[in-house]
């Protein structure tokens, strides 16, 4: 019995272990929804709307400006994420120095 329970508990809690790369820039609030960890439903049309609105997301970095989405949520998805019809999903580039440009000397 406590085996069965604990397969049961495996399989319902384990949905986006076998998650498929998802186009941020194409797909609709639900299939990313299911195809990210840590983006429910309420996240996932927050990124269609920012998408809609902003237009096309140019990098993986610009869905840190999506309400609710930060960099560990990134992170943890970014061999997920797609921005176009590559299979490839984009890196995540670098932070930026904390730097003001005026500080900064050209060689």
């Amino acid at each position: 019995m406590i085996k069965k329970l604990m397969v049961l508990f495996v399989v319902f809690f384990s949905v986006n272990i076998f998650a498929v790369p998802v186009n941020v820039n194409t797909a609709d609030a639900k299939t990313i929804a299911d195809s990210l960890s840590g983006i429910g439903l309420k996240k996932a049309e927050a990124i269609v709307s920012y998408r809609t609105k902003n237009g096309a997301f140019k990098s993986i970095d610009d869905l840190n400006q999506v309400s609710g989405i930060g960099s560990k949520t990134i992170e943890k998805n970014k061999a997920d994420i797609l921005l176009g019809d590559s299979s490839t999903p984009p890196s995540v580039s670098e932070p930026a120095a904390n730097i003001p440009v005026d500080k900064v000397k050209n060689k």
